[in-house]
């Protein structure tokens, strides 16, 4: 039992120093990538589209609750946008290494890393400040909806308090970590599907990590940013 829990840290370092060289290649295809644009665009419509209704949704009931509090709407996007988006890439790549598709591509000469994690990766990166964008301006328009219809407070005074109240250090915090966030969940779930052991447990799985990780990374890297932003 000793032996198996010293080598917990080296099994981490070990996936850690594997994401990185995943990233490495999956940077360098993402330029070429770009060279069919209906592949990333479908993607951003798959990560960012179909994310819109838990989105908005969830900005609307968030920004009731919590009013002008705009700094949390990438962390809550990133946690949302792991639960769905990030899960829906991990399944579908791993059911195509699962399938054998992935093996058949490699054997056909054509770079999977290309023509299915590139563009993935790249419509997640993308989304994701779309998606923060769009939460924020919802987020806005339930606190409104409680301010000013519920607990009458004057229109005008609402939205000029509001001006007066973010400034552009927000407006670059919020867009800093969306990427952050993006580039994160996109790259965790995109190596999680494609070094998915191909058994239905094994994409099962790897869906699972997506998430834990997604969000255990969105919260860390949300503590790093914000200490930095200081």
């Amino acid at each position: 039992m000793t032996g198996g829990r010293s080598s917990y840290p080296l099994d981490a370092i070990r996936r850690l120093g594997s994401v990185a060289l995943f990233l490495g290649r999956l940077l360098l295809q993402c330029v070429p990538a770009l060279a069919r644009p209906h592949l990333v665009v479908l993607q951003i419509y798959n990560a960012g589209a179909r994310s819109l209704i838990i989105i908005m949704l969830s900005g609307l009931f968030v920004g009731m609750v919590l009013g002008l509090q705009r700094e949390l709407a990438p962390v809550i996007t990133a946690l949302l946008f792991a639960g769905r988006a990030g899960t829906a890439l991990t399944s579908e790549i791993g059911l195509m290494r699962a399938t054998d598709q992935l093996t058949a591509m490699e054997i056909m000469a054509v770079d999977p890393l290309r023509y299915v994690a590139a563009p993935r990766f790249l419509g997640g990166v993308i989304a994701m400040p779309l998606l923060v964008a769009i939460f924020s301006v919802i987020g806005l328009f339930g606190a409104q909806l409680i301010g000013v219809q519920l607990m009458g407070v004057d229109k005008g005074v609402f939205w000029s308090q509001t001006q007066s109240s973010v400034g552009l250090h927000d407006i670059s915090e919020g867009l800093v970590k969306s990427l952050v966030f993006g580039i994160a969940c996109s790259l965790i779930a995109v190596y999680e599907g494609y070094n998915a052991t191909p058994t239905a447990a094994g994409v099962g799985l790897a869906t699972t990590r997506t998430v834990v990780a997604s969000s255990v990374m969105t919260l860390l890297l949300d503590y790093v940013l914000t200490a930095e932003f200081l």
